[in-house]
Formats: structure tokens, C-alpha cells, sequence
């Protein structure tokens, strides 16, 4: 599943993903960051998750647009 993070607090390492299928929002688990390259996370910030037996996201890993399958169109000149 891909998504973005809604909120995070680093200190209590709580926080919030949506699913970007249906906009779910799923609570991380205590263990979401072990193994994974991240240290911290930032709102809005791209991942791809799994969820543990308790429905919390878990084994966050890098989201990207293409993974989303977004439309991809035409280059826009720079303004």
C-alpha cells in the first residue's frame, strides 16, 4: 500500500498515514521505522507500508508517484 503521512511526533514516535487508494488513515506502529532507511518522518512525506495484525501501518519504505500509478502527461514548460 502507498500513502502519506499525515502527522508524526518524534518524541512518542505516534503518528498518522493515509492510504492514497481511499484515503484511509491508518496509526503507525511503535516498531513502523525499524529496519527501514528512515529516522523521521515529515508530513506529507511519501511511503509505502504494510499492516500489522492490528491494522497499523508498519515496514515503511520510500513512496514515489510512479508506484501510485499516476497519469502522466505531457512536460509543462518552466514558467
Amino acid at each position: 500500500m502507498q500513502g502519506v503521512i499525515k502527522s508524526y511526533d518524534p518524541g512518542t514516535r505516534i503518528g498518522v498515514v493515509v492510504r492514497d487508494t481511499d484515503r484511509s488513515e491508518f496509526d503507525l506502529s511503535p516498531d513502523a521505522l525499524e529496519g527501514s532507511i528512515f529516522r523521521m518522518l515529515r508530513q506529507g512525506q511519501r511511503v509505502i507500508f504494510q499492516l500489522d495484525e492490528s491494522g497499523r501501518a508498519t515496514r515503511l519504505r520510500l513512496g514515489s508517484e510512479i508506484d501510485m500509478g499516476s497519469p502522466e502527461g505531457p512536460p509543462q514548460p518552466a514558467p
